[in-house]
């Protein structure tokens, strides 16, 4: 027996039954994280939980085998709750690797995608739904899902699913669902509207906290560079050049900041992918699934769509703006450096943020040591296209900063007018 496994134990001591543990080991789970370790046995008793822990923690599997037990064992439905489509399609994939051995049937409900299949899936009776609130609630006003047969419900990420404005949707599935269920909540952070939430829909929940809230990875080294917002783009472009092995995330703050990002990494011929909510479902899966193959090594994401992504070997983390929230900071290199792995996280900021930078320190308890500026390349030219276009838009937006939206306007009159007279010309 390893160490690890004396100081943790095993999953075969946590009450799982028999044929679920075979299951476990053919999927080479043989020793639980410490989440694991702490949820499954009073979970498997049916008792509310409330897990902190950050991202990378096994947090699924923590509800995950007590909800399919369960479920094997006690009948009903099982109901998770997920902030992001991408998590939720991760969620449910976890969930058929472990459950579909026991004839575990799953749906998924999520925006951005037809309904109509949605629909189709709940209309089997499923024993698991992983869904996101928004979608799940328009279901329920289209009386095509009831969750009158719903026992036990998880939210995970229950902070993120806050942060976008999820509240009145969760508030109302869980005051449908009916009363007698198990519930089970998990969060990287534990603000006011968390333990609210939890005192209103839990019964005497177990609280589980793996680390202090806000706490960051451990195995990641952070590095902060101050820099001109004009010269972030050839910072980056060194970077780049400097680590040249491994997958790296990038972080924006805006989409349209991804889409630009994107495009200048590409014109640096690196093989690089976006996430963001302008991004259909099926092209976000495509760069998601392209991403963990190692198709793409760069990937450029927000923050609401970097929820769903569980890549396991992402080496480095780049900040190329600072989050809205220092919370999500916390999230964002807890992509970097899991399963026991080193990470690294680069952080950009402006000379005018050194405040924001102290509230992240504050938060995670830990300084960011500042780092000089190395020698940066000169700025790459544009393809032409890109640059004629880009030029375009300044004259516009030009006009229209100097009072001259009349001028831009008869521009696209006379434009009008061009095409209307051409069509009449035939």
């Amino acid at each position: 027996m390893t160490q690890r496994e004396q100081s943790i134990g095993r999953f075969s001591d946590l009450g799982i039954k028999e044929k679920f543990l075979a299951i476990l080991a053919q999927k080479k789970f043989a020793v639980p994280t410490p989440i694991q370790h702490q949820v499954i046995p009073g979970a498997l008793e049916g008792k509310d939980v409330v897990g902190i822990a950050q991202t990378g923690t096994g947090k699924t599997l923590a509800f995950g085998i007590p909800m399919i037990q369960r479920i094997a064992f006690h009948k009903g439905q099982g109901l998770i709750l997920v902030p992001t489509r991408e998590l939720a399609l991760q969620v449910e994939e976890a969930f058929r690797d472990i459950g579909a051995p026991l004839g575990l049937h799953t749906a998924v409900v999520i925006g951005g995608t037809s309904q109509h299949p949605q629909v189709k899936a709940l209309k089997r009776n499923p024993h698991v739904v992983i869904a996101t609130p928004g979608r799940l609630v328009d279901l329920m006003d289209q009386g095509a899902y009831k969750l009158d047969r719903v026992n036990i419900v998880t939210l995970d990420e229950a902070d993120r699913m806050l942060d976008i404005g999820f509240l009145p949707q969760i508030k109302r599935v869980l005051q449908t669902i009916p009363k007698e269920r198990q519930t089970m909540l998990f969060s990287a952070t534990m603000p006011k509207s968390i333990s609210s939430l939890a005192s209103t829909f839990m019964k005497l929940p177990l609280r589980i906290e793996i680390a202090p809230q806000g706490t960051a990875a451990e195995n990641v080294e952070h590095e902060v560079f101050v820099v001109t917002k004009d010269d972030k783009m050839r910072l980056l472009d060194s970077l780049l050049q400097q680590y040249q092995k491994g997958k790296i995330l990038i972080f924006s703050r805006t989409k349209h900041g991804a889409k630009r990002i994107t495009r200048d990494i590409r014109n640096m011929s690196q093989t690089v992918t976006e996430i963001h909510s302008n991004r259909s479902q099926s092209q976000r899966k495509a760069a998601l699934a392209g991403f963990t193959s190692g198709k793409f090594r760069i990937m450029v994401a927000t923050d609401i769509a970097a929820r769903g992504i569980d890549v396991q070997d992402i080496s480095l983390v780049i900040n190329f703006d600072l989050p809205d929230d220092c919370e999500n900071y916390v999230h964002r290199i807890g992509r970097t450096g899991r399963a026991g792995r080193n990470g690294k996280a680069i952080t950009f900021v402006t000379s005018n943020q050194r405040n924001d930078v102290r509230k992240i320190e504050r938060l995670i308890r830990q300084s960011l040591p500042i780092v000089s500026l190395p020698t940066l390349p000169p700025e790459r030219k544009k393809p032409p296209h890109e640059a004629q276009s880009q030029a375009r838009g300044r004259k516009y937006y030009s006009q229209r900063g100097r009072g001259g939206q009349n001028s831009a306007r008869k521009h696209r009159q006379s434009y009008r007018g061009q095409r209307s007279s051409s069509r009449h010309r035939g």
